[in-house]
């Protein structure tokens, strides 16, 4: 069965830091009881996923971030995924059935201020997070003054937009 990892991608991930940071970790950590793992400044939650299916003695996380978009995607990954999924499978259907670069550009730019209205249900918040994540410049999560995502578009062939199997584990994961 695969694992739960990071849903999105995130600058200044500690993916491949996970092997130092848990070896900062107490001697005697995994024999502490009824743990609760707190994690102020989540971004793509690498740190996360590895301590909750390492260390079964968390019983339950707390997870903050300043971008609300942010922790609104962790809630619907965590209580919608299957209508998430669906969401996801459709955006991803409709980008890759593009003709033209430059159809997907145009594509990415509505999908963009479409987000940027700020007005969205959590599914299609969502939705638009990743769909931007995956096709922007980078996968950079860029504001201007005014809190509106501001990334270019970025060159990619085929993306992957949907994950569902990620999704589903990040899911079950999270329900701590």
């Amino acid at each position: 069965m695969a694992k739960a990892k990071p849903f999105i991608k995130w600058v200044g991930g500690k993916s491949q830091l996970i092997d130092q940071l848990d070896a900062l970790l107490p001697e005697d950590f995994a024999l502490w009881d009824n743990v609760t793992y707190i994690e102020p400044f989540v971004g793509g939650g690498a740190m996360l996923f590895y301590m909750l299916q390492h260390y079964p003695n968390i019983s339950h996380a707390v997870i903050n971030d300043i971008n609300n978009d942010l922790t609104t995607c962790y809630k619907t990954v965590r209580d919608t995924p299957e209508q998430l999924i669906a969401s996801l499978q459709a955006i991803e259907n409709d980008y890759r059935n593009l003709p033209t670069e430059e159809a997907k550009k145009d594509f990415f730019l509505n999908a963009r201020d479409r987000y940027n209205q700020k007005n969205l249900e959590p599914v299609e918040n969502t939705t638009l997070f990743f769909f931007l994540n995956r096709t922007c410049f980078n996968g950079l999560y860029r504001v201007n003054k005014r809190g509106l995502f501001n990334v270019p578009f970025g060159k990619y062939v085929n993306p992957t937009i949907c994950d569902a199997e990620t999704i589903r584990q990040d899911s079950e994961v999270l329900q701590k």
